[in-house]
């Protein structure tokens, strides 16, 4: 094996397989930890919200005068757009969820202020909210129409709700605690969880408390809300100009808007994620093929300056394969110590990430997996100038000497 003869001629002439290792060092180090952010947003984008996004159509209705009563408007407006045809459940709401838009809450276990405290999403709906968003409950009930609340002021506190598990958990982290719980919110009010939902995320995709929500049976004291309405499968489309003419014709006094389906609202929350995967394969492809553009200039630039030496070679015996071979492991070498180079610079470049951007920690498998891929993408990247230099005639590269 040519090891020491490769060793001594990449000392002679440094230049060349420092500046190939030192990039693809940074290659092995950007590919990484982008090809991990990149996972990270998908399976952010994937990850189950509890409802049935693509059958929701949502619609903002404002109020116009001061003797507008939205508590009587809520009440026909939810009669008229049950109505429609295709349509399985309507509710109202102060905010849509997944819009970047809504209120947030806090409540703790107990009045104990060293008991645990969690925030949460808060969404004031109607009795139907369940089966408009299409969720499921773990355990306990629903709303009933005789839970909803219509306050005169946001002040009121509310004695019942529905929340997530995952709040739930936050809540009482020791576990056991289910539907018929108390918990108390920011002045020691006690509320009761009559509910308890297997998930639902609320309005802030960002958030690391995303899937933290509280569904409460109110109708708030204002001139605007918003209009949640689930469709059967494959209606949503047909449904939605409907919602609004619905609205207009039940009640001239106001404005409709936003008249959009869910999935355009999660798509919008989701953009930047989105966006920053799209960028980063980009970068990811770019540095594949600058990295595999200078293993081959490299490659072939030796190849030019030993074309003496491929013929002595060859004159004395030596076969395609063993030339071959020795532009192989030249390769070989130097992407070896690219990586190990590039493996270090890789977790400090995460460290960076995680420290400053509050990014996770990079999962250690794709260390080892970016060294096999550039490994490989060497392997064939320098098979051309290799076979190119295999296929120099002993009798013409002896002519040069």
């Amino acid at each position: 094996m040519e090891f020491g003869p490769i060793w001594r001629a990449g000392l002679r002439n440094k230049t060349g397989p420092v500046l190939m290792a030192l990039q693809v060092a940074l290659t092995l180090a950007v590919i990484v930890n982008a090809i991990f952010i990149i996972e990270q947003r998908i399976e952010n984008i994937a990850r189950p919200t509890g409802m049935d996004i693509e059958n929701i159509v949502t619609a903002q209705s404002f109020g116009i005068g001061e003797d507008f009563d939205l508590k009587e408007s809520v009440a026909e407006d939810l009669r008229a757009l049950q109505q429609i045809p295709g349509v399985i459940a309507v509710t109202s709401s102060q905010h849509v969820p997944l819009s970047g838009s809504g209120w947030g809450t806090e409540f703790s276990a107990s009045t104990d202020e060293a008991a645990p405290r969690a925030n949460a999403a808060q969404y004031f709906v109607n009795s139907d909210a369940l089966n408009a968003l299409g969720l499921r409950l773990e355990s306990g009930r629903g709303f009933s129409p005789d839970d909803m609340d219509y306050p005169d002021n946001y002040g009121i506190p509310y004695t019942r709700a529905i929340i997530t598990r995952a709040y739930l958990d936050a809540l009482f982290p020791d576990g056991g605690a289910t539907a018929g719980a108390t918990i108390y919110d920011n002045l020691g009010n006690p509320v009761e969880v009559i509910g308890v939902l297997e998930q639902m995320h609320g309005a802030w995709v960002g958030w690391d408390q995303l899937e933290n929500v509280v569904l409460v049976p109110r109708v708030l004291p204002a001139d605007s809300t918003y209009y949640i309405v689930r469709t059967e499968p494959g209606e949503r489309d047909r449904v939605m100009p409907q919602v609004e003419q619905t609205l207009l014709s039940t009640n001239d006094r106001r404005i409709v808007k936003a008249l959009r389906t869910h999935s355009e609202i999660k798509d919008q929350s989701y953009m930047g994620d989105r966006g920053m995967a799209v960028v980063l394969s980009v970068v990811v492809g770019l540095m594949i093929v600058v990295t595999g553009v200078g293993i081959v200039g490299l490659a072939s630039f030796s190849v030019r300056q030993r074309i003496k030496q491929i013929g002595t070679r060859r004159a004395i015996g030596a076969r395609r394969r063993d030339i071959v071979r020795y532009f192989v492991l030249e390769n070989l070498m130097i992407t070896t110590v690219g990586v190990a180079l590039g493996a270090v610079l890789t977790l400090a470049v995460n460290y960076l990430l995680v420290v400053n951007f509050e990014l996770e920690r990079l999962d250690p498998v794709y260390v080892p997996a970016g060294i096999l891929a550039l490994w490989l993408l060497g392997l064939l990247a320098v098979a051309g100038p290799a076979r190119k230099a295999a296929s120099i005639s002993p009798a013409i590269a002896t002519r040069t000497v």
